[in-house]
């Protein structure tokens, strides 16, 4: 795919507007409405639908398809991130009227580890191929793990970045606003809001190391994963509103982010195998956006089903590794 300085420079610049224009969002602290969190979603889905094809009809159907399967991939991986999201906002005990800036800079965090990834991923590719089958293993890994602690929390309050932040700083018990540092009887202190951006930034990180991959499983277009990435991730502040109320109900997410993480890390090893054996068949971009799209929608009826008949289920958002009660030191989360 030619993408020009041109097209990466026009791309960037509309990221950067509609961060702007979430600062402004959320510059005046206020509790967000289910209307005001719907027309958002609505606006960030819609752009994101405008670019792809836009992509449709100047690259091709091609490549359409394969930014809307990353999308896809991307926007289904950071419902799981919501889980986390609000476990965080939780263990700290935010005040509701902050949740919308310390979204906004989890989604900055976010866009930059992503950005950085997607370079070192894209300069792997086309420097070693067998970059694929690690790329492959690595989710399948994580599809498994996640699969096994579906049922599982993590604990981003006790991880040891946190833990590191807690002894190198003194902090207050309260917040102030959202100001990082504070001014105590003269002397400067932490506040919470530190800590929250602190295990927010780690979690980020661990989402990265697994969403990267999954999506150039759909694409192995630089361009495509990055803008997948960005406008799957500008939205997120609108949905975590939109589905605060429903986020606990999908019982079967896990278990369905698990399966698609599973089946992108074959999709990656096949890919290598074809191109040492072509006359291994690969799997193609339209059975992938039809599989991913077919687990969405079952994960959601399961879901629905199972809790309409135990109302009192609740979701997990899963981890990687067993509770503290098992191996004593921090898990990690289900990445997005």
């Amino acid at each position: 795919m030619e993408v020009t300085l041109t097209t990466w420079a026009i791309t960037l610049a509309a990221i950067v507007v509609l961060l702007i224009v979430d600062f402004v969002v959320t510059r005046k602290p206020h509790e967000v409405s289910f209307g005001e969190a719907a027309a958002w979603s609505v606006f960030y889905i819609a752009v994101a639908v405008v670019f792809g094809v836009v992509i449709w009809l100047s690259a091709g159907s091609s490549f359409g398809t394969q930014f809307f399967a990353a999308y896809l991939v991307e926007k289904s991986l950071s419902v799981d991130n919501l889980f986390v999201f609000a476990i965080i906002l939780a263990q700290f005990a935010v005040p509701s009227n902050l949740h919308q800036r310390v979204l906004l800079v989890g989604i900055i965090l976010a866009l930059i580890m992503r950005a950085v990834f997607i370079a070192v991923g894209a300069a792997a590719l086309a420097a070693f191929s067998f970059t694929f089958v690690l790329f492959g293993l690595l989710l399948i890994w994580t599809g498994i793990q996640l699969a096994r602690h579906r049922d599982e929390d993590p604990e981003p309050k006790d991880n040891a970045v946190v833990r590191f932040a807690r002894k190198r700083f003194p902090f207050t018990d309260s917040y102030d606003g959202s100001r990082l540092f504070t001014q105590v009887d003269g002397r400067r202190m932490a506040t919470p809001m530190l800590l929250v951006m602190i295990a927010i930034g780690s979690t980020d990180l661990l989402f990265a190391l697994d969403s990267i991959p999954a999506t150039f499983g759909v694409t192995q277009e630089p361009f495509l994963v990055f803008a997948a990435n960005a406008f799957a991730l500008l939205g997120l502040r609108a949905l975590y509103f939109l589905l605060k109320g429903l986020l606990d109900r999908l019982v079967y997410l896990s278990l369905g982010l698990a399966i698609i993480l599973v089946f992108i890390g074959v999709k990656l090893i096949l890919t290598f195998v074809h191109e040492q054996i072509p006359s291994v068949p690969k799997i193609s971009i339209g059975l992938s956006l039809g599989i991913i799209v077919g687990v969405l929608v079952l994960v959601a009826i399961a879901s629905w089903w199972k809790t309409s008949r135990d109302p009192s289920l609740q979701a997990h958002a899963g981890r990687l590794t067993g509770g503290s009660d098992d191996d004593g030191d921090e898990s990690g989360s289900a990445q997005g």
